[in-house]
């Protein structure tokens, strides 16, 4: 007779935790915010500056940085007049690095 393989213990997986989390990815899968989590993973921009980046009008950045803020992606900081945003979640950088090594290379 075979012998049954041994089943290792199963990781953990919480389906309300994994729903947060596609929400916040679904968030992520687009092309301007990744672009914005790529910038601000290297310092801090405003709406302006990350909308001329993107070829897209501020009111648009200023939805897409909204977004991700609700999913605790980005923070801001308001200096004067000009609001900047910067990464709160440090994550980001590891994600960013596979989307880099899987879609940027060179």
């Amino acid at each position: 007779m075979a012998k049954k393989a041994d089943k290792t213990e199963k990781p953990y997986g919480d389906l309300a935790a994994f729903a947060e989390a596609a929400e916040c990815l679904k968030t992520l899968a687009h092309p301007v915010r990744l672009r914005f989590v790529q910038l601000l993973l290297h310092g801090r921009y405003t709406v302006g500056e990350l909308a001329e980046d993107c070829g897209v009008p501020d009111n648009v950045a200023s939805e897409h940085l909204r977004l991700m803020q609700r999913c605790g992606f980005f923070t801001s900081e308001r200096e004067g007049r000009r609001v900047y945003y910067q990464v709160a979640e440090a994550h980001l950088a590891d994600l960013m690095k596979c989307v880099e090594s899987r879609f940027l290379t060179t």
